[in-house]
């Protein structure tokens, strides 16, 4: 086929740039080159063994057929439990659509919401797949820059009050932030409830890293007044349980937005794994998500001050995450792609560029290896005069 052949919408997106990233790390690795590679987004801990243990079970049992499209009963209600009592929200069985990873949750939400033409207003930096998603539904991505502001959305509110017109459809919130690991305050989410209830806003909250805040906490969106109506939140077992293989994201929304959301669900991928539902369920039920998260959080947030405190005795400022396993320092170039790639090729270190998140001038590091290895990953790009 030629690219004449090939459907407008898909030739306007690119791949993700992580994966362009990874793809290149692997490469590397089969030459037998030593790569740390900390481009990765998901946590370098073991599943815990007890969710292993339900997985062997759900394996044994049988569970290896089709599900009821919207997710099995046992998995639907421990996940409405599990955002009811862990983050104050007001959610029944019903609500729930259980989906292969969150990303299929964000891609079919946004596909239910978004006609031709619709306006997104998204945050930068912003997640790689979301404007993606926004462009493949027949959307426009409006930016709103959180870059001069520390990359907070509080100083914001009033740039995300002039982006909105009479086209937009939907805000894609997500906090806390992947790339750059900060957390919205409270403030900042009382200004989006208000800008969203002003203008009858639809919204999808994405806080797969809600557990992984290493002080204090954020308010869940959909429990704000006037906002259980028009938000969709998104969450999962991938992050907070180490779960990134067995792809169970979930969408909490009210039931006519999971219903059309499920229509797209039923026709792109027919339900998610079985067995995956099944130790999905008993992750959010029945693991000691407390004892996962601290030893999480207590890793991460070392890694985290190893990171910065070498790049500021390089004279790089990096802006100090408040949440999971991401940091981005500035870089001195004009191609965050090629300076990933050659920081990749003759550094060994995998990293993601900031134009990926539509924040040029950036990188995004994933805390996602041993201290020794980050101190050996920050010595490796100083001696090859990457910082």
């Amino acid at each position: 086929m030629n690219e004449d052949q090939f459907a407008a919408r898909v030739n306007a997106v690119e791949p993700a740039a992580p994966f362009v990233i990874t793809d290149l790390v692997s490469e590397l690795q089969e030459q037998g080159r030593d790569i740390i590679d900390l481009s990765v987004g998901q946590p370098d801990f073991e599943t815990p063994p007890d969710i292993l243990e339900a997985t062997h079970e759900a394996l044994d049992a049988g569970h290896t057929t089709y599900t009821p499209s919207n997710g099995i009963p046992k998995l639907r209600r421990a996940a409405a439990s599990y955002l009811n009592e862990r983050h104050g929200l007001d959610y029944e069985p019903e609500n729930i659509m259980a989906t292969p990873g969150g990303k299929m949750a964000l891609y079919e939400s946004v596909q239910a919401l978004v006609d031709d033409g619709d306006e997104v207003i998204v945050f930068d930096p912003v997640w790689s797949s979301y404007e993606p998603m926004v462009k493949l539904a027949g959307g426009e991505a409006v930016h709103v820059d959180l870059s001069p502001h520390g990359f907070h959305l509080e100083p914001a509110l009033d740039e995300l009050a002039e982006a909105i017109t009479e086209d937009t459809a939907l805000v894609m919130l997500n906090s806390p932030v992947n790339p750059s690991g900060m957390v919205f305050s409270e403030a900042a989410f009382e200004g989006v409830r208000d800008l969203a209830v002003d203008h009858d806003l639809a919204v999808i909250s994405d806080e797969i890293y809600k557990e992984l805040i290493f002080e204090g906490d954020q308010p869940s969106l959909a429990a704000m007044d006037g906002m259980f109506g028009r938000t969709v939140t998104i969450n999962g077992v991938s992050k907070t349980y180490s779960m990134t293989g067995y792809r169970v994201g979930f969408m909490a929304a009210p039931t006519d937005h999971t219903t059309m959301a499920g229509r797209v669900h039923s026709h792109a991928v027919s339900c998610a794994v079985n067995f995956s539902q099944h130790a999905a369920a008993y992750a959010l039920s029945e693991a000691d998500t407390d004892a996962i998260v601290d030893n999480m959080l207590g890793t991460f947030e070392r890694r985290k001050e190893v990171l910065v405190d070498l790049f500021a005795e390089r004279g790089v400022e990096v802006a100090e995450p408040e949440s999971a396993f991401y940091a981005m320092f500035p870089i001195d170039s004009d191609d965050d792609m090629q300076w990933c790639k050659d920081a990749a090729r003759e550094a060994g270190v995998g990293l993601v560029p900031g134009e990926a998140f539509n924040t040029p001038g950036y990188v995004r590091v994933s805390l996602v290896d041993t201290e020794e290895r980050i101190r050996e990953a920050v010595d490796r790009l100083a001696t090859e005069g990457f910082i």
